[in-house]
């Protein structure tokens, strides 16, 4: 099974936090905080859309700046989310220059706060020089059981967040895929049907939940000829397609080891194919970490274990241990796999 995730820590273990997940087949990304990013190049970063951020310490969302240049002139609509003050802080940082030349830019920025019962959003539109556009607030709407909320609800995945403690709100993510469609592509070539763009059209139609009997036009791409024909969705999802359990993944930074925070970390990352978490200490400097409240590698491998994740990615290493990632990466790993 090809996973419709891809993805990748922005830096090394040692740089600015943020994880980059393209959406395989759709020319779609989706970025997890706004640390240093140059890494990316514009071309990744045009394919980003949706921005969770955890908080706005500076090495979480300088990067902000980058993101900002490249959609300029662009006919883009950038989604930021995030803990409470995010408003203010996009604001902050669109105040900071001058626009008098963007008023037939097409930049949208949308931003979404989640407070403890309920969600603020402003728009940003770069023709009236980015001034804030209020909406009113909606209701937070948490799981029935749990800390977790909906950030983001998609045909194909939904991201949910809970909030950590990091002296101030530090949003904690999970990225899962609604479920998983294989196509399996030798049925398809011993039924005379070419692999093309017309198969992301039937994965979007599953994933929007389209009745068996859903009749839909697809154009299909022969070796010699273009065809267009009918296709009815049951046929299809019958002969040539498996469904499977969707890809999920998780993201955690700066929170301190408490019962609270690990209790939701755990909840958060259950059953994760990778869990991105954070591990700026090791633990036997875990007095020191939990006066910054942060993570050790010990604790991040303990919760992993905890939440039964297939793969532990640990990163934003503190400098202090400067050529002994190695020691940090061993810790977290002994303890997620250890008895």
């Amino acid at each position: 099974m090809n996973p419709s995730f891809s993805s990748h820590l922005i830096n090394d273990v040692f740089g600015d936090p943020g994880l980059f997940v393209e959406v395989r087949w759709s020319k779609r990304a989706l970025l997890f905080d706004l640390g240093r990013n140059d890494a990316l190049g514009p071309t990744r970063l045009l394919r980003t859309g949706d921005i969770f951020i955890s908080h706005t310490h500076m090495d979480h969302f300088i990067g902000f700046d980058a993101l900002l240049r490249v959609a300029l002139g662009r006919g883009k609509t950038l989604r930021l989310y995030g803990p409470p003050g995010l408003i203010a802080n996009v604001q902050g940082k669109l105040h900071g220059y001058t626009w008098n030349l963007v008023d037939g830019y097409p930049l949208t920025i949308t931003v979404q706060e989640f407070h403890v019962q309920t969600i603020r959003s402003a728009t940003f539109l770069a023709t009236d020089g980015f001034q804030c556009h209020n909406a009113p607030d909606l209701s937070l709407i948490r799981r029935e059981s749990g800390d977790r909320f909906h950030v983001l609800d998609d045909p194909m995945l939904t991201v949910e967040a809970v909030t950590l403690n990091h002296r101030i709100p530090s949003l904690a993510y999970s990225l899962q895929e609604q479920f998983h469609v294989n196509i399996n592509k030798e049925r398809l070539r011993e039924a005379g049907l070419p692999v093309g763009y017309w198969l992301k059209e039937v994965k979007q139609y599953l994933w929007q939940g389209k009745p068996d009997t859903f009749r839909f036009r697809a154009t299909l791409y022969h070796e010699h000829h273009k065809e267009e024909r009918e296709l009815i969705l049951g046929e299809i999802r019958e002969r040539f397609v498996t469904i499977s359990r969707g890809q999920k993944l998780a993201y955690v930074v700066d929170a301190r080891y408490d019962e609270e925070n690990e209790t939701k970390i755990v909840e958060l990352a259950q059953g994760a194919d990778i869990f991105y978490c954070e591990a700026p200490y090791l633990d036997q400097d875990a007095d020191k970490a939990q006066d910054r409240y942060h993570l050790t590698a010990r604790q991040a491998g303990v919760m992993a274990k905890k939440a039964g994740v297939r793969e532990l990615v640990v990163f934003h290493f503190s400098p202090r241990y400067t050529g002994l990632g190695h020691r940090i990466t061993a810790e977290a790993q002994e303890a997620f796999q250890g008895s």
